[in-house]
């Protein structure tokens, strides 16, 4: 919204703009001609001469904007009531005679004195004209203006042309803006005055300058600050006007001018942000323009502007904002502390001595430009002026100043969380404070600097401050966190040659003192002096059995400028003793690794950019187990950290006292221990250089480096720790045997080579100690000739060779062992043979020379391999132990053996079946097959050729008739036996091979014979038609004593029969069987004994059709007892396969049974239920049924009326 303020004056002529006039606060926007007249007479007379005169003067200065009141009063018009015409005539005249083409500038306004209807509307219809007119001729010569001040600037680079002069022109459209409460526009308008200023600055710096210029670069006479407390400083107003003002005098009132409409604004915060670009961008422009300025004018210009600023603010602002706003304050609050030490250094104010005459004079010099007081700040005990003035009088009072602000602006830094530029300060609060020659006020800043810039990486910074640390702790007598900076200053790469070896002789000449105190020495931290880059193990392993040479190279880089010569450079060990180093980690591949090369991080000691160790070290983490002493058996794991001292110590703000940045150290030593790395005499060159240790190995555990100390005379330097960790381990290993085989697999049969391995560990072989190994009858060790055993040392190399001694007797064998040194590994090779168990007899327990019971080998069949498995053991006793050592040795069979009785009516034969399930192609011979149980009739007829080869994964078979001269036994115990050997083995390497098996029931007792007959009427069979199937059983051979006792017991004593049971089944879909197809038949207990059985069969195709298969079972009623123990594993279930109940027994030859599926099906599930006893089937053993009719056809032809010849042909 437009606020336009207008003020009436009395029309003079003299007011009129005149040209060049570029004022617009002044100009007449509007004029008005007030006129009562009512009397014809008088306004021909002298009115209209008058309003003549008027609008000629307006046309003659240019002022088109004008407007005629007639103001017509009730009174006047009864007086003059018969001299005056009607209202209307003179408002006609008046505007016939002066507004013919503007009607509109002509306004009524009646009787404006009274409150009447008419009045006020004649009011509101005069405002509302006045408001148009008046903002229409504002807006008109607004634009006129604002186009004669844009033509006035683009005119800037001719010559004659002045800044002032525009400058006071483009402030009037501002003030006009300010009238208008348009502050913004206002401020755009003093900001474009700012930013033109600024480049014609800029230009001059560059060498473009301009005339007008020439001003400006007077000397500056008066620096008294900023006024900010007056809208207009009409002062330095008329100076610019005048074009005498200063460039000071320019920038403190177009600053004023710009302040004044933000706080308008109600921005006051941007007024601090402007005021520390103005003080700055001043400082600078002076120098451009190269203006002479009193030494410390423009210090105390900018101290007195800082702090009339900061008071401005506080005016218009409570505490509560400035409070919450201290950040847009606290860079004028540090501006003012820096112009006022510099004041300070410049006056004398700040030495020890105080100032001096010279210094008073400037002193002096300053004030005096100061000039008096403003009458505004003359009440105000606080005003900028009167600190100055009090700063500058005494050193006391500036103290007093300075350390006031300083403590201000660190308060306000550290409250918005800006601690770098509190430290900023708080250094030069400790510059200050060394001046004055108080070091122990000053070195807490100085360390506080210092901290942040070793943080943020700030080398040169850090370098300048530790030298300034240095300077303060030597004052003090602190000799040493002072040698401690030395160390820092002397590796410091940002130093010249010169100041390193001045701070390296620092700490070579306190090194060289001796007399009092010498023995307690001065311990610095090392990462300052050198820095450990490598620590290589030899041998890499970093593991070795106790008593063993073990050496340490440490790689140091020396940060020192000259060579240092070390009295003595020592590593403190810490030895744990565990008892996994003696037990648990016996074997090589149970024992921890440790790294053989270690390499540490680079950390730069004059403060580099910081890495991720800042953020603490990561975790070191170990498995640890507990094993069983006696069988090394895992009874528990976990984890373990290693550097917990490192990961749990308490972190603070300070630094850690084990890092090269830290200023003052936490005193460190060295840790009391037993045990020391030491090399004495070491001198360390600049650079790199290592260093050879021999480490200790007696004792067995682990061994952990945690410090590293060099001494120098009466200094030490230590490294507390050591990261990452440091360890090297030395064990105590027991003795120990092992066995392993040459060749794998290990066979069974045939002579093995296998080797012995002994790992002496910490037990010493002498001469006499032997190996006592039980010999067994299922792996007997075979003799030999010759047999050496060698000795290797810890690096697998052979250190020397040795015959064995080896005897045997018939238990034990002795094998007596060459001398051997600890931690060596004695190896030799014995031949060994794993004898192939014949058949499942076990001989009785036997015991071993110890008193333990042997451990018979074990034969099963392993799922990864078609060969049978035997698994061998070995009790040997040993000289280091009274326990026996049990080694495992795992033999595998190369053959499977199986047997089977053929048949051929009473014929017998018994064939052998010999698979090669190894890799290997062996040679057979001398294949036989004995009775067991010799003195029998019987003779066994072989079929077989003399010698064949048995290729892998391939099967033998062998034929022998069973031949006998009276009854035929009914058990036969076989034993099988042949050589075997390797294929081009020579005839000595046959091994003998044995299998032992046994027939059951080998008699045959029944024969059976079937014959399928045509339809009647028909010769051959024809598909689809129902032929006969007779089958017919005979017996042939009398009961024997164990089938009359099972059989008999239900006949009479005349007639003695035995039930069977048949099946007729065609798995092959080619019959059909047509009514019953099992049934049970009572065979006689004779000899020669006959039954027969007609059953119909349908051919379905047709073929040389195979004969349905026709089964017989022995049923045994309920009350017999089994001829064989049932097997769980067998084919033929008791309780499944029964068939029956009471009926069925009786009426067997009439049952029709329809499936083999409904035999196992039709028992009484009541009775089964209950657990009573049922009638089952028994099979017959494969000799004991002859079937005449396996494998024979018969032709069965197709049916007559088939189109389709279907041919079956098997």
């Amino acid at each position: 919204m437009i606020h336009l303020e207008a003020n009436f004056v009395q029309f003079k002529e003299d007011l009129l703009p005149k040209d060049g006039n570029k004022a617009l606060l002044t100009f007449p926007f509007l004029h008005i001609y007030w006129t009562d007249c009512c009397d014809t007479e008088v306004y021909k007379s002298s009115v209209k001469e008058d309003m003549m005169r008027w609008q000629n003067s307006l046309r003659v200065h240019g002022s088109a904007d004008w407007v005629i009141v007639v103001v017509e009063t009730s009174d006047a018009k009864k007086k003059n009531k018969t001299n005056i015409l009607p209202r209307s005539s003179i408002v006609d005249k008046i505007r016939n005679d002066f507004c013919n083409k503007q009607n509109d500038r002509c306004v009524v306004l009646s009787d404006p004195l009274k409150d009447s209807s008419r009045s006020q509307e004649s009011w509101c219809s005069f405002l509302l004209k006045l408001r148009t007119l008046l903002l229409m001729s504002f807006t008109k010569n607004l634009g006129r203006f604002e186009d004669d001040m844009r033509t006035l600037r683009e005119k800037r680079t001719q010559p004659g042309w002045s800044f002032c002069e525009y400058f006071m022109v483009q402030e009037e459209l501002a003030f006009v803006f300010e009238m208008l409460q348009q502050f913004e526009d206002a401020l755009v308008q003093y900001d474009e005055l700012d930013a033109l200023f600024t480049q014609y600055v800029l230009n001059f710096g560059a060498g473009d300058g301009a005339n007008w210029l020439g001003s400006f670069c007077a000397p500056v006479r008066s620096w008294n600050g900023l006024l900010l407390r007056r809208p207009i400083d009409m002062e330095k107003r008329d100076g610019i006007q005048r074009g005498e003002a200063s460039l000071l005098d320019l920038r403190s009132y177009l600053f004023s001018r710009q302040c004044t409409l933000l706080i308008f604004l109600q921005r006051p915060w941007e007024v601090t942000q402007r005021a520390l670009e103005l003080l700055h961008n001043c400082v600078q422009e002076l120098r451009l323009l190269e203006v002479s300025v009193l030494e410390g004018a423009l210090d105390c210009w900018v101290f007195l502007s800082c702090l009339e600023v900061l008071h401005r603010i506080e005016g218009c602002c409570d505490q509560a904002q400035l409070a919450a706003n201290c950040s847009h304050t606290v860079g004028l609050w540090a501006y003012a502390t820096d112009k006022l030490k510099s004041l300070g250094d410049l006056c004398g104010l700040v030495s020890e001595k105080g100032p001096t005459s010279e210094d008073l004079n400037r002193t002096v010099d300053l004030l005096a430009g100061l000039g008096d007081e403003r009458p505004e700040t003359v009440n105000s005990l606080q005003s900028p002026y009167k600190k100055l003035k009090e700063a500058l009088s005494s050193v006391e009072a500036f103290e007093r100043h300075y350390l006031e602000l300083s403590h201000a602006a660190m308060e306000m830094y550290r409250a918005i969380g800006r601690m770098r530029s509190a430290r900023l300060v708080g250094k030069s609060l400790a510059e200050f404070y060394m001046r004055k020659g108080e070091p122990e006020r000053a070195e807490g800043f100085l360390q506080e600097a210092l901290k942040s810039y070793v943080t943020e990486g700030w080398s040169l910074p850090v370098t300048h401050t530790r030298k300034q640390i240095a300077e303060c702790q030597k004052l003090l007598g602190r000799t040493e966190d002072y040698l401690q900076t030395s160390a820092l200053l002397a590796g410091d790469v940002n130093l010249t040659d010169e100041e390193r070896k001045h701070f390296c002789q620092e700490i070579l000449t306190f090194a060289s003192k001796s007399g009092e105190g010498k023995g307690q020495k001065v311990t610095l931290s090392m990462n300052a002096f050198a820095q450990l880059t490598q620590l290589e193990f030899r041998p890499s392993t970093a593991t070795v059995h106790s008593g063993a040479t073990l050496q340490v190279e440490l790689s140091l880089r020396c940060l020192m400028p000259v060579a240092i010569r070390l009295e003595q450079l020592a590593a403190s060990v810490h030895f744990s003793l565990e008892q996994a180093g003696t037990h648990g980690r016996s074997k090589g591949a149970q024992r921890q690794t440790h790294p053989g090369t270690v390499h540490f991080s680079q950390a730069s000691a004059s403060g580099g950019p910081p890495t991720s160790s800042a953020a603490g070290p990561s975790l070191d983490l170990d498995e640890i187990q507990d094993r069983s002493p006696s069988d090394n058996s895992l009874n528990s794991t976990g984890m373990v950290c290693k550097n917990t001292h490192l990961i749990m110590r308490r972190r603070d703000s300070s630094s850690s006292p084990d890092t090269p940045n830290c200023v003052s150290p936490a005193p460190v030593a060295m840790d009391d221990g037993a045990q020391m790395l030491k090399v004495q005499d070491v001198t360390l060159e600049p650079g790199n250089n290592k260093v050879l240790f021999t480490a200790p190995s007696g004792d067995p555990g682990t061994y952990t480096l945690r410090q590293v100390c060099a001494t120098v005379g009466q200094v030490q330097f230590v490294l507390p720790h050591m990261y990452p960790l440091v360890q090297y381990e030395v064990y105590s290993q027991e003795p120990q045997l092992t066995v392993e085989p040459l060749t794998e697999p290990l066979l069974a049969g045939l002579p093995q080579r296998v080797k012995f391995t002994l790992l002496t560990g910490h037990y010493a072989v002498k001469k006499g100690d032997a190996l006592q190994l039980s010999n067994t009858d299922t792996m007997p060790i075979l003799p030999s000739s010759s047999c050496s055993a060698a000795i290797l040392n810890t690096a697998a190399e052979l250190v020397g060779e040795s015959v064995l001694s080896i005897q045997s007797s018939e238990k034990v064998t002795s094998i007596s062992l060459p001398p051997t040194p600890p931690y060596h590994t004695l190896e030799f090779q014995l031949e060994v043979l794993c004898v192939i168990p014949s058949g499942p007899d076990r001989p009785a327990n036997e015991r071993l020379t110890n008193g333990e019971v042997r451990h018979r080998p074990r034969s099963y069949s392993h799922p990864d391999t078609p060969m049978t498995v035997i698994d061998q053991r070995i009790s040997i006793d040993c000289p280091w132990s009274i326990y026996s050592t049990i080694l495992a040795l795992t033999f595998y069979v190369p053959f499977k053996t199986k047997h089977s009785l053929l048949s051929a009516g009473n014929r017998k034969y018994i064939q052998v079946c010999l698979q090669n399930v190894s890799d290997i192609n062996f040679q057979l011979g001398n294949q036989q097959l004995t009775e067991k149980q010799h003195g029998t009739s019987l003779e066994l007829l072989s079929l077989n050729t003399k010698a064949q080869q048995v290729c892998s994964k391939q099967c033998v078979f062998s034929l022998w008739e069973v031949r006998w001269n009276a009854d035929l036994p009914s058990c036969l115990q076989c034993v099988f036996s042949a050589s075997f050997s390797p294929v081009n083995e020579n005839m000595s390497a046959f091994k003998p091979y044995h299998y032992e098996f046994q027939l059951e029931r080998v008699t045959t007792v029944y024969s059976l014979r079937a014959e399928i007959l045509p339809a009647f009427g028909e010769k051959d069979c024809h598909s689809g038609t129902l032929c006969g199937l007779e089958v017919s059983i005979t017996r042939l051979t009398e009961p024997g004593e164990g089938e009359l006792g099972e059989e008999g017991k239900a006949e009479t004593d005349t007639v003695r029969t035995t039930k069977l049971m048949y099946e007729v089944a065609d798995s092959s879909s080619n019959w059909a069987v047509c009514g019953k197809s099992s049934g049970m038949v009572s065979m006689p207990l004779s000899a020669n004994a006959t039954h027969r059985v007609q059953i119909e069969v349908m051919p379905l195709f047709a073929g040389y059709l195979p004969f349905p298969k026709i089964k017989v079972f022995k049923y045994l009623p309920h009350t017999a007892a089994p001829a064989i123990q049932p097997d769980p594993d067998s084919c033929v279930e008791n309780d499944t396969l029964s068939l029956l109940d009471k009926t069925l027994d009786d009426q067997g030859d009439t049952a029709s049974i329809r499936s083999r599926g409904s035999v196992h099906s039709l028992g009484s599930g009541e009775q089964q239920q209950k657990g009573l006893p049922m009638p089952r089937l028994e099979p017959f053993s494969p000799g004991q049924v002859f079937n005449h009719s396996q494998g024979r056809q018969v032709l069965v032809l197709p049916a007559t009326d088939d189109h389709i010849l279907e041919v079956n042909a098997t």
